[in-house]
């Protein structure tokens, strides 16, 4: 049976844990998590082990960047089955705070950025999101001060804010993303998906495939407009509420006339039934 590896809950006993680990100039990879782990947590792991000798990962599940009306009361967590996955990844530490730990009383520092954070994708559904995504991984990141750290490409707009606050900063971190993994179907894996019901799992890989169907049309020089527009409504006609599809430049997410305006990644956030489920792809 694999050795459970070591939680910590206090910064304290975090700090301590730290230089245990840092012992012989071990390098530090940090896999920042809200639990409820998948394939995809765990895809990011063995790149984690595959760039550095020593890997934390930090489990908590944000208040600060879920609005009053979303889902932090039932999302996921499955702590006894992330242990044992973590444990069978031969994961070296694990920093497991509680609110009151990332957030004391009278906590009162927050990090706002712009640039990819104000792309109008996310934001302009979820204006509160990355301002509490950046100061909980600023926090993560000035915590464990990880050598790399590694997210997926499922959240890309993320990734881009995470990337562009930890230059901006001189955190002293590299930012490695790392490609969706998939179900079978297609469907991008994410903690959310379970509360897909059978008849929603079935219409959700629509999203992948109406955007692969997409980036290959773009690729074989048709129009942009009406390749977006045509998209746009298969996804919708699927019973999707389409929050956004769009094309944009893939490392600024500035706005694109042309494939030629630059690399290219399309991106869609759609509701089925209360569940929103996000994707992207290159062009």
């Amino acid at each position: 049976m694999p050795t459970a590896p070591a939680v910590v809950r206090t910064p304290s006993s975090l700090r301590l844990a730290l230089k245990r680990l840092r012992a012989r100039r071990a390098t530090i990879a940090l896999v920042p998590t809200m639990g409820a782990l998948h394939e995809g947590h765990l895809a990011l792991l063995r790149q984690a082990k595959r760039r550095a000798s020593r890997i934390v990962v930090s489990i908590f599940v944000n208040p600060t960047q879920f609005a009053p009306h979303e889902d932090f009361g039932s999302y996921p967590r499955t702590w006894k089955a992330d242990l044992a996955k973590l444990a069978d990844a031969k994961v070296d530490l694990v920093w497991h705070p509680d609110v009151r730990t990332m957030y004391p009383q009278d906590f009162a520092t927050r990090i706002l950025t712009e640039g990819p954070a104000t792309a109008g994708l996310e934001d302009r559904f979820r204006p509160h999101f990355f301002g509490g995504v950046t100061t909980v991984v600023g926090k993560l990141f000035i915590q464990c001060r990880p050598d790399i750290a590694l997210f997926g490409q499922k959240d890309y707009q993320q990734l881009k804010v995470v990337t562009r606050m930890a230059a901006d900063l001189d955190l002293g971190v590299k930012i490695i993303g790392i490609p969706i993994v998939r179900e079978r179907d297609g469907l991008a894996m994410s903690s959310r998906n379970i509360y897909l019901s059978i008849e929603q799992r079935a219409v959700a890989p629509t999203l992948y495939r109406t955007m692969k169907k997409a980036a290959e049309q773009l690729r074989n020089g048709k129009d942009l407009e009406a390749v977006m527009a045509d998209a746009a409504e298969t996804i919708e006609d699927a019973g999707f509420s389409l929050d956004y599809f769009e094309a944009r430049h893939a490392e600024t997410l500035s706005p694109i006339h042309s494939i030629k305006d630059g690399p290219v990644r399309l991106l869609v956030a759609a509701k089925i039934g209360t569940t929103r489920l996000i994707d992207n792809i290159g062009v």
